[in-house]
């Protein structure tokens, strides 16, 4: 995988000047797969360009801060690529901070025994996600298979489980345990390198808004569709994006949002002044649409 050198210039490794092209569109297939959740608004397409946005910074950064961590591809990227020193990632959810409790605690090992040794069939997955669990650990289990079974990843109340699947393989379609075996021990490798937080990402950002060695990636649930839409696909799905954007406005290092495209988001990164890039991607459907990433004007 190309390595990218930090403290590169913005003329020898232009951010967004090579992407306007529609017909560009990032190959997610040849990004390697870090995170152990198949995340629904995931942002394995934007790992090419965080890459360009950190060799950027002026040095390596000190910390790069996840406050709405989800799959938190794009820490474990810039962790295991050795473009920043450490990694703080924030989850509000429950479920989806246990597992990166377990990924980074004692019960890792556990957690990888458990996924590779998991017969699974329809009758054992009702078993085990209507079955109470007392353990941070357990639930972290049960949210993982909750993510793999369940159509497009959802986690929240009322996502239905795979039918068909891939190749008609049914609910065993997104099930690789070996590979989500191999991802856990990989991170449970890093983890003197990498800090979780189960909290509210909003309040990290104030905490940390003054330190200049720090960048910020920010991928905050998303506008397009409404309340409904953001019900349907998270669990926490409301953001105040107008405190946000002002408390972006207050950092003293520097960031990248990435958002749908929205007016709403577009007139608040004009009022900060902030820079507005679209990005082509494709959607889990695999039909392009674009994305909006939100920078400090150079």
């Amino acid at each position: 995988m190309t390595q990218y050198t930090p403290g590169a210039t913005q003329e020898q490794l232009p951010l967004f000047d090579d992407i306007e092209s529609a017909t560009q569109v990032v190959n997610v297939a040849s990004v390697a797969q870090r995170s152990v959740f198949r995340y629904p608004g995931g942002k394995t397409w934007f790992v090419p360009y965080a890459r360009r946005w950190l060799a950027t910074q002026p040095a390596k950064p000190d910390l790069l801060i996840e406050p709405f961590a989800g799959g938190g591809i794009i820490g474990l990227t810039a962790i295991f690529e050795n473009l920043v020193e450490r990694l703080l990632l924030v989850e509000l959810d429950e479920r989806v901070a246990s597992v990166w409790q377990t990924l980074l605690g004692p019960y890792a090992q556990w957690l990888a025994e458990k996924i590779v040794t998991f017969e699974l069939n329809a009758g054992s997955v009702e078993r085990e996600l209507t079955s109470p669990k007392q353990f941070v650990h357990e639930r972290a289990f049960q949210t993982i298979l909750t993510n793999r079974v369940n159509r497009g990843g959802i986690l929240a109340a009322g996502a239905g489980r795979i039918k068909d699947g891939e190749n008609g393989k049914g609910l065993r379609s997104r099930w690789y345990p070996e590979t989500l075996a191999r991802r856990i021990l990989d991170i449970a490798a890093l983890k003197g390198r990498i800090t979780f937080v189960h909290g509210d990402g909003m309040d990290v950002l104030r905490l940390c808004r003054e330190q200049s060695r720090v960048v910020f990636f920010m991928d905050p649930p998303y506008t397009a569709g409404g309340k409904n839409a953001g019900r349907r696909l998270y669990t926490h799905h409301e953001v105040d994006h107008a405190a946000l954007f002002d408390i972006a406005n207050q950092l003293s290092g520097d960031f990248i949002f990435t958002y749908d495209e929205s007016e709403e988001v577009r007139g608040l990164a004009q009022a900060h002044g902030f820079e507005i890039n679209n990005i082509v991607m494709k959607n889990t459907h695999h039909r392009a649409q674009r994305e909006l990433v939100i920078s400090r004007k150079k």
